[in-house]
């Protein structure tokens, strides 16, 4: 025989989940859902439930001595997807095995379960708590009764041709010596931890036979519609800027900033699509005003934008521009929490976005408000994280801006407090001067990959039509450098593109 037994993948109606399993649950599997109370773990199994249960494929959830169904039943009923039509129907039906469990005979508890499932013919099975039978027989001194009472379990799961799940608050120490851990075909660990006034919340699929599933942690969020898990973007060669099979930089098209002078300071045209474009500047400065000409320049050519806004959501922004947009469909918003969320949620919405309404150009306002806005747990690799999200952006194939807020401390020159500069593929600073009794503001082009782009220094100002730039201006270079430039080296530099 050299044909493959084809496995069936069963589709859980978690969001996210299905990715992070590599397709979906194995049908008929055995499956164990474990974590400390409070996890989501008796959430995830009756979402999967709901999910699945269906005339053709019914199923039977056990409680042994966990929560009485009643009471489960009363909390759980507040999630959008349990359907109590269904129960009514039979589709699903609910077992408390705890009188036969504390009896502590195996045999009749075994006998019951068997009952149950060869009057009903379930297609799936739900055990919680299953770790409840192996503190009674720990305390009854049964082990041996208990590894057999598995064995037995395991042998009648298998006849019954079911997709089954065990839901228990196990330990580590317990994973690594319960048989039942041994026996199961899939292990999701679900965990939790509080940092300052953030609750994380993490699984992550320990054993999985037959299929490839992403590996590591991946974080999820409990909502009034259930679970949802936000599998960790993986990068790969295909999403690295510059890689082979690449688009060739220097033929890129360029799309226009929305402001003609800016762009050709950039090299002639704009910023190369694709690219990650870095605003950095102090307060007032006009970053986000420079992002939203980025996104209405979009709009008025026909492509669509995303704004995550983290420093204020669209329509408290007192940018009648940026929220004209948002209003007519042209751009969309990414939703902010504040203080607990994660890259990988971010990400995901972004990416999600994206592909709903084909945007082509991403706003992130600002950087500060982003890492703000994170679980502090996850501040402490913000840079790494950022450099991921950056890249799976650009390998989707759309064009960056990120707003960097700076302290303009007149002296020296920075880019990001976050040591961001090097990731992206073009900076523009913007920053104050002391000129002549007042205060300007002044813009530079510090760097865009593969682009013959200006080095001037320009003042501009914000005003009612945005923002407007001047002509290079010698004294500026000279206040912020100490000298004047060379006469024979134009303001712009050597002339390498033609342009003026």
């Amino acid at each position: 025989m050299n044909e493959k037994v084809v496995i069936r993948r069963l589709a859980t109606g978690v969001p996210g989940l299905d990715a992070l399993l590599g397709g979906g649950l194995a049908e008929f599997s055995f499956n164990i859902l474990a974590g400390p109370p409070g996890a989501g773990k008796t959430t995830l199994a009756h979402q999967i439930m709901f999910g699945l249960a269906s005339a053709q494929r019914r199923a039977l959830f056990f409680t042994v001595l966990g929560e009485p169904s009643l009471k489960m039943l009363r909390y759980q009923q507040q999630y959008s997807f349990f359907d109590t039509a269904r129960i009514d129907d039979e589709s699903i039906r609910f077992v408390n095995l705890g009188d036969e469990v504390l009896q502590g005979r195996f045999d009749i508890v075994m006998a019951r379960v068997v009952k149950e499932v060869e009057d009903f013919e379930p297609g799936l099975v739900f055990v919680d708590s299953f770790r409840s039978v192996v503190k009674v027989a720990q305390v009854a001194g049964q082990a041996y009764q208990l590894q057999h009472f598995i064995q037995q379990l395991a042998m009648h799961l298998t006849s019954w041709q079911a997709t089954t799940f065990l839901i228990g608050e196990y330990t580590s120490d317990d994973r690594e010596a319960d048989p039942v851990f041994t026996i199961a075909d899939g292990i999701l660990l679900l965990m939790q931890t509080v940092h300052r006034n953030s609750m994380v919340r993490k699984i992550q699929v320990v054993k999985m036979r037959g299929q490839a599933t992403i590996a590591g942690l991946h974080t999820f969020r409990i909502g009034d519609h259930g679970i949802e898990v936000f599998p960790r973007t993986l990068l790969t060669d295909a999403t690295q800027p510059g890689c082979a099979g690449d688009a060739q930089p220097s033929i890129r098209p360029r799309l226009s900033m929305g402001v003609p002078v800016l762009d050709e300071m950039m090299g002639g045209g704009g910023l190369p699509a694709r690219y990650s474009l870095l605003i950095a500047g102090p307060s007032g400065s006009g970053k986000s005003l420079l992002a939203t000409a980025f996104l209405a320049e979009g709009a008025r050519l026909g492509e669509k934008g995303v704004v995550a806004a983290f420093e204020k959501s669209p329509g408290k922004s007192h940018n009648p521009r940026l929220d004209d947009l948002v209003d007519s469909g042209q751009v969309g918003v990414v939703g902010t929490r504040a203080l607990d969320l994660s890259i990988d949620e971010t990400l995901f919405a972004l990416s999600d976005m994206i592909r709903r309404t084909g945007a082509t150009r991403v706003v992130i306002d600002s950087l500060s408000g982003f890492e703000l806005a994170l679980a502090p747990t996850f501040r402490e690799d913000f840079r790494e994280s950022l450099h991921r999200m950056v890249t799976v952006l650009t390998g989707m194939g759309v064009t960056v801006l990120m707003v960097s807020e700076l302290e303009d401390r007149y002296t020296d020159l920075r880019f990001s407090p976050y040591g961001a500069a090097f990731l992206t593929d073009a900076i523009i600073v913007l920053r104050y001067v002391e000129l002549q009794g007042e205060l300007k503001r002044v813009m530079a082009v510090v760097k865009v990959r593969n682009s013959a782009h200006s080095h001037a220094l320009r003042l501009y100002d914000i005003t009612g039509d945005g923002i407007v730039i001047g002509a290079p201006r010698p004294e500026v270079e000279a206040l912020l450098t100490g000298h004047p430039r060379p006469a024979s080296i134009p303001p712009d530099g050597p002339d390498r593109t033609g342009q003026p």
